[in-house]
């Protein structure tokens, strides 16, 4: 199924801003972001389709997936 992943801040190093790409029916948010080799410990938040979302949630065809690294700061 195609779906389409956006990265945010600290996450585009190295990767890309957004892509369109296949995954298999069933994946989860969590494992686009295993196999984009970000540590579920970095991510501070999940979206899909601009809702707040779980990293578990199951992606279907079409969703728009965005990942944001935690953000620190003082």
């Amino acid at each position: 199924m195609e779906i389409t992943v956006r990265l945010y801040l600290t996450f585009r190093t190295g990767r890309f801003r957004t892509e369109t790409c296949e995954r298999p029916a069933g994946v989860t948010a969590v494992g686009v972001a295993r196999s984009l080799a970000i540590r579920e410990a970095d991510i501070g938040m999940v979206l899909v389709n601009n809702r707040q979302a779980e990293l578990e949630q199951e992606l279907l065809p079409g969703d728009t997936l965005s990942l944001f690294p935690l953000v620190g700061g003082g």
